[in-house]
């Protein structure tokens, strides 16, 4: 059976929108590490939209900064507006357009005596091998993360970058696919076959031919909707909605980094280890927990029973400091297990 799985750069608009969600919420952390934040964002062009709900100590203020803070530290600076012109978002025209909320009152009553702020199914994975990731979301990903950096460097190339990796019945690489803005053609083949170990049998990189309008001014990017590239591709389903959207409180990034972890720590010699969780909103308990591990083509499930309450997990995996935007960058994935 063939496997696929495909990666976008931070660059991508949809991951800038993720990205500014995630830097905003750091900021209003180092004000109040415990604000109560549930933010999306949509970019088109130089527009950043910001709708939800945000509660706490903190002042707003300078969100426009924290938006084109963000935007420089993935890399769409002054000096790359003047190298892509309106082929990419321009950072002198960007505009914020502010429509967050306060949070529900019946929200959170519920999360102040140490509920969950919503209801969901979470769902971790891991298995044998590199990341304790499948060998297509590696690869990659691996492959994604070097030319971002290779962009990062470069007059020539953008950071708008998407990648694809098919492995064949065999685990060789069948197909190996990227997109990568360029201002002038370059043959990038060499450097990619180098970066995966291995001569993918098929290997195509811009498929349309030419890429230059990129980022926000070819498409439209919005929050949450690259959930298949932040959590495992097509090894298990998706659990929750985007992790890095909310504070910890929402339990999308902690139950489904808690999942993660778990799956990890079970592992052991098994091919594959899943753990299904659920929440309830404004309760501690969680309605069910499930291990389901495979090994040689067997499969074996159980209940688990979670004791710890949502303050307890949040404190442990460190999620009221100012740490959204690394997650958001690396994925909770790359978290040391």
């Amino acid at each position: 059976m063939r496997q696929t799985a495909e990666a976008v750069s931070i660059g991508h608009p949809d991951k800038i929108a993720d990205y500014i969600s995630s830097t905003i919420l750091d900021r209003l952390i180092e004000q109040d590490p415990m604000v109560r934040y549930a933010v999306e964002v949509m970019i088109k062009g130089n527009t950043v939209i910001l709708g939800g709900e945000v509660s706490g100590h903190v002042n707003m203020i300078a969100l426009d900064n924290y938006v084109k803070q963000a935007l420089r530290q993935i890399g769409y600076d002054e000096r790359y507006a003047q190298i892509w012109e309106d082929k990419a978002i321009d950072i002198h025209k960007v505009q914020v357009l502010n429509l967050i909320g306060l949070q529900s009152t019946e929200i959170g009553q519920g999360v102040s005596q140490n509920g969950w702020g919503d209801q969901g199914i979470f769902v971790g994975y891991a298995c044998q091998g590199e990341g304790f990731i499948n060998r297509e979301l590696f690869l990659t990903r691996k492959l994604n993360k070097a030319l971002y950096n290779l962009a990062r460097q470069s007059d020539n190339l953008g950071l708008d970058i998407k990648t694809q990796i098919t492995l064949a019945d065999d685990g060789h690489i069948e197909t190996a696919i990227a997109a990568i803005p360029m201002k002038e053609s370059v043959n990038l083949d060499d450097f990619i076959c180098q970066v995966l170990e291995e001569k993918p049998d098929q290997l195509i990189v811009n498929g349309t031919g030419i890429y230059q309008t990129h980022a926000s001014i070819a498409d439209c990017g919005i929050t949450g909707r690259k959930l298949a590239c932040d959590f495992y591709a097509g090894a298990c389903p998706i659990g929750g909605g985007s992790p890095w959207t909310k504070d910890a409180t929402k339990a999308d990034l902690t139950l489904n980094l808690y999942a993660r972890k778990l799956a990890a720590s079970n592992l052991s010699d098994n091919d594959e280890c899943f753990i299904y969780l659920s929440s309830c909103i404004g309760r501690a308990e969680l309605p069910s927990a499930t291990i389901k591990t495979i090994k040689n083509g067997v499969i074996q499930t159980a209940n688990l029973t979670i004791y710890e309450k949502p303050d307890k997990i949040i404190e442990m995996l460190g999620l009221r400091k100012p740490v959204y935007a690394n997650l958001c960058r690396d994925g909770f994935t790359a978290v040391s297990l």
